[in-house]
């Protein structure tokens, strides 16, 4: 074999020894490679298979439940408590305003009456001329007022501020007088003077009181007048 005998030289018997040689090696390699494909595919198809398998049997297995939910219960089953809006409560009602000022029928307070005292301009010594003590409610409503005879006083001043007569001196009188005043209503009580001097414990002599420029002044209780000038000629 190795010394090819024939007509033809031997190269042409070499060459297609090493054709034959050459297609003999093709095929056995082809076949090698078909045999490995085959054996690679069959054992991936068994694999995804049996990974199917074991995929579709855990899935179809429950879940087992976790320990914590076990013991505690899960927050989804809780029932939290609905919060309920506060109470809506009404504001309490103001307080009644109190009315500024007097107030009809409230006592007349010395700022809600004027005192004023009235007389001749002049009179002749030893004559005895009559006084008026007055009394207005000055307010803007009706209000009571005591008016009796001790609460009211007319004096009689020198030029210098001193006492020389009082009505209350001598003949003192009471009574019991309270009324209602109006707005606007005066009250006069007249007085008649005898022209003679006193004082409060009316132990001194009284004398006439001589011509000259004198002050006459009155009050209600605490609520004084202003001075009117009078004079004895």
């Amino acid at each position: 074999m190795l010394h090819p005998v024939g007509p033809l030289p031997a190269a042409v018997y070499w060459r297609r020894r090493l054709m034959v040689l050459t297609l003999l090696l093709a095929v056995v390699g082809g076949g090698g490679w078909l045999g490995v494909a085959l054996l690679a595919g069959g054992s991936g198809d068994s694999g995804t298979a049996a990974q199917g398998s074991t995929t579709e049997a855990a899935s179809t297995r429950a879940a087992p439940t976790p320990a914590l939910e076990r013991v505690a219960p899960s927050l989804a089953s809780v029932q939290t408590p609905t919060p309920v809006p506060p109470a809506v409560t009404s504001a309490p009602a103001p307080a009644p305003e109190t009315p500024a000022g007097p107030q009809p029928g409230d006592p007349c307070g010395d700022d809600m009456i004027a005192v004023e005292v009235r007389g001749p301009g002049s009179v002749p010594a030893g004559s005895g001329p009559t006084f008026e003590l007055v009394v207005v409610n000055v307010s803007p409503v009706p209000c009571v007022r005591a008016l009796d005879l001790e609460l009211q006083e007319i004096v009689l001043l020198d030029q210098a501020g001193a006492r020389l007569w009082g009505s209350n001196d001598c003949q003192p009188e009471s009574s019991d007088d309270t009324r209602t005043l109006a707005p606007g209503e005066q009250v006069v009580f007249p007085l008649v003077w005898s022209g003679l001097s006193s004082e409060p414990t009316c132990t001194v002599a009284r004398t006439a009181m001589p011509p000259g420029q004198y002050v006459l002044r009155a009050r209600l209780d605490t609520e004084p007048s202003q001075d009117t000038p009078f004079t004895i000629t």
